[in-house]
């Protein structure tokens, strides 16, 4: 079963932007996860971590082997370290949160944090604007600083992990990512913004923030030209997948014990050496 490790393709209505397994693909083999929460809905680590594990479980009972992928690491770092249990701090604090945001700036509102939350504060860039906006709306609506909560762990899962990092090289990256934008164009990109602007969401929510949504608005309300909304769009996801390769070094390094790990450099992204293709199965049939 292949289950979804993508902050963005939970969503359904981001069927091209997140380019999601087509029909199908999904007819091949079973999925999960894929277009299954609203735009209007804001998901996040906690309620993934409870959805990817029941369908583990679904997967496991099916005698079949659950493969998560996905481009959100804290995703997978919350099922194999596990995950601060930080309860729904409420509309109203999302609300102020996003209100003080818009109204005073990022920075104002990490100087505010840091008088309530200094140890959450000490930890984030005053220019941070979705993670000042978020330590503040956790103190908000819980009472208690988001590093306080943080020190409160789920536990990891109870699986082991064997992972594989498609790690291409960059030129190959790059030429990617600059083809992506007219590939999405093709597929109705425009038209896929069009119907979620319709919707008339919080520009606020993670729905709202996928790579092109902005870009493309900002062309449908003629502010800029079609190839400048895809110039943005190829900066952003650049400056992504340097955020990501980051991330995985780091986590590569802090991953535990019983997690093996392997990493393709592949140009066309998804094969795999006989070598790392013997490893993986060996993984498999080990039960102990």
């Amino acid at each position: 079963m292949i289950i979804n490790a993508d902050s963005m393709q939970v969503y359904r209505e981001l069927r091209v932007l997140t380019a999601r397994p087509t029909p199908a693909d999904e007819a091949l083999v079973p999925h999960a996860l894929y277009g299954i929460r609203s735009a209007s809905e804001a998901g996040n680590a906690a309620w993934w971590r409870t959805e990817a594990l029941s369908a583990m479980d679904a997967a496991r009972k099916a005698g079949r082997i659950p493969i998560l992928t996905g481009g959100t690491g804290l995703y997978f770092e919350a099922l194999t370290t596990g995950l601060s249990d930080i309860p729904d701090p409420g509309a109203d604090a999302r609300t102020e949160a996003r209100r003080l945001l818009t109204e005073l700036g990022p920075a104002a509102l990490h100087a505010g944090l840091a008088k309530v939350d200094p140890a959450t504060a000490a930890r984030l860039s005053p220019n941070d604007s979705q993670r000042v906006a978020r330590a503040w709306e956790v103190w908000r609506g819980t009472g208690l600083g988001l590093a306080a909560w943080q020190n409160r762990k789920l536990p990891p899962a109870p699986w082991r992990f064997f992972a594989v990092l498609l790690d291409p090289p960059r030129d190959v990256l790059r030429q990617a990512i600059a083809t992506r934008f007219a590939t999405m164009l093709a597929g109705g990109a425009i038209e896929e913004v069009s119907a979620l602007l319709a919707m008339n969401l919080d520009p606020a929510l993670p729905a709202m923030r996928a790579h092109g949504v902005q870009e493309i608005s900002a062309y449908l309300r003629g502010a800029v030209s079609l190839e400048e909304a895809g110039r943005r769009t190829e900066l952003v996801t650049g400056q992504y997948t340097k955020r990501q390769a980051t991330w995985l070094r780091h986590h590569e390094l802090t991953a535990p014990a019983d997690t093996e790990i392997i990493r393709s450099r592949y140009a066309g992204f998804v094969k795999l050496s006989e070598s790392m293709t013997q490893r993986i199965f060996a993984f498999i049939q080990d039960k102990d």
